[in-house]
């Protein structure tokens, strides 16, 4: 053959570099497929899956369902066991299912009806930490964050879940129009004051309050200070919920794992693009429609032994045909784990 530009000239005429390319993927593919006629084995395509298989269990946020409008929580729980999930989180709210309302008898009720359906509830979670921080500067929200973070640990412990996500202050909140800014050292001196007193219970009912770090609160910016904040009580029951979107935007989540190591209690798959400019509450995206490197991410947690639950964690179920988010992150779930 002769160059002729950007093509070759073959027997047939002029081969052009896509042309040539494409053949040579093709190629590729067929020597996999030879690989395991001629082997008898499966091999590992690292473009399909991670040809590594991980321990770590495929869990989901309730918020991905269009829960409670078009689905009650019997259809979301069925739903992601159908779908493959091994665990749900479920979001405590002040209505629904899982809210103040609920007594002993509705909360069993609930566990109930995971043990039926055969899923996990792989932990607990909330959006009333933000309109109820425990490090605001009006009293009275203090107060009722704490009380209900106190109702929360009850929740867990009578479900029998041990874990429970807290988010502990916020310097900032910017999706909220009626949050004060805190100074820092006040911030951080109101969290260990409320999360103190949570532990006291939380210890007693055997539930963990897992840590989340959130970049946009301005608070526990960094692996070391989430660890500092961590390790200043001395307790097991307190341990990190860390969530690889939350500090997306300008740190990398396999950066963090290796140092907050064995505190990681609980985590939440959150995918993140960093080539778009939205940093709200909008700025996150369905599993593998991002820049995350997932090898790399479950690299880092196999090295730091992690086995827990991977929840996937989204705030906008599809307006149309919702199963089809709770099935292709179950998907993207196996890919990621090695499962397929």
């Amino acid at each position: 053959m002769k160059r002729d530009g950007y093509s070759q000239v073959g027997p047939w005429g002029p081969i052009t570099r896509r042309a040539f390319l494409a053949g040579s993927a093709v190629v590729s593919c067929a020597a996999v497929a030879a690989a395991q006629q001629t082997t008898g084995s499966s091999v590992p395509d690292p473009r399909r899956a991670s040809p590594k298989r991980y321990a770590a269990k495929k869990s989901i946020n309730l918020w991905a369902f269009p829960y409670p409008d078009r689905m009650n929580l019997q259809e979301c729980l069925q739903l992601a066991k159908d779908a493959g999930f091994d665990g749900i989180e479920l979001n405590y709210d002040l209505e629904n299912d899982l809210s103040p309302k609920a007594g002993t008898q509705e909360l069993l009720a609930i566990r109930r009806m995971a043990d039926a359906i055969g899923i996990q509830i792989s932990g607990l979670c909330s959006f009333l930490f933000w309109p109820y921080p425990l490090t605001s500067n009006n009293a009275e929200k203090r107060r009722r964050g704490m009380e209900l973070a106190m109702k929360m640990i009850d929740a867990a412990a009578v479900m029998e879940v041990e874990n429970l996500l807290v988010v502990p202050g916020a310097v900032h909140i910017p999706w909220r129009d009626d949050h004060e800014p805190v100074p820092n050292d006040v911030c951080d001196r109101r969290a260990k004051e409320a999360v103190g007193r949570l532990l006291q219970e939380a210890e007693k009912r055997k539930v963990f309050l897992n840590i989340e770090n959130i970049f946009f609160n301005g608070y526990l910016m960094t692996p070391m200070e989430m660890n500092d904040f961590v390790d200043h009580f001395g307790n097991d029951y307190c341990r990190v919920h860390f969530d690889t979107g939350n500090i997306a935007i300008f740190q990398y989540p396999e950066h963090w794992i290796p140092v907050l190591g064995k505190r990681v209690k609980n985590i939440h798959f959150k995918e993140f693009s960093k080539k778009g400019t939205d940093h709200s509450l909008e700025c996150f995206r369905t599993l593998l429609d991002g820049t995350t490197n997932w090898p790399a991410v479950m690299e880092a947690l196999d090295q730091v032994g992690y086995q827990g639950y991977v929840t996937f964690e989204y705030f906008h179920p599809f307006a149309h045909y919702p199963e089809a988010l709770i099935y292709h992150t179950s998907d993207a779930l196996d890919r990621i784990l090695g499962r397929l």
